[in-house]
């Protein structure tokens, strides 16, 4: 009697446990559930796509602090200094004289604009 009710009590174990397997294998593939894993990753690859774009930019910056000082890029420049920058010869004036006065005085076109004797 023991025997039929040890195995009667394993084999409704055994059928909750695989049910409830079951049940969660199917919450995971409902669409919502496979929207959220999808989500969570495509942020994690875009972390450590944005760690990776870090590393490599401050490698590349290590190595180009290196190569200034083999170089001696770090260094003061020797020789005279550049001149200053031009200002222009009437100070508040947006455009020079000429344009001004074509804006003035625009260009008298031809009164018959589809003169057929024009050189093109």
């Amino acid at each position: 009697m023991f025997r039929r009710t040890f195995w009667f009590t394993a084999g409704a174990a055994a059928g909750v446990w695989a049910s409830h397997k079951v049940n969660q294998k199917l919450q995971r593939l409902t669409p919502e559930s496979l929207a959220a894993q999808a989500a969570d990753k495509a942020l994690d690859a875009g972390h450590r796509l944005k760690d990776f774009a870090l590393d490599v930019r401050a490698g590349m910056l290590q190595r180009e602090a290196e190569l200034d000082d083999v170089l001696g890029l770090d260094a003061p420049p020797e020789g005279p200094e550049l001149p200053a920058t031009r200002r222009p010869a009437l100070e508040g004036e947006r455009y020079p004289v000429t344009y001004r006065a074509q804006q003035k005085y625009p260009k008298k076109y031809p009164k018959h604009p589809n003169n057929r004797n024009e050189d093109h």
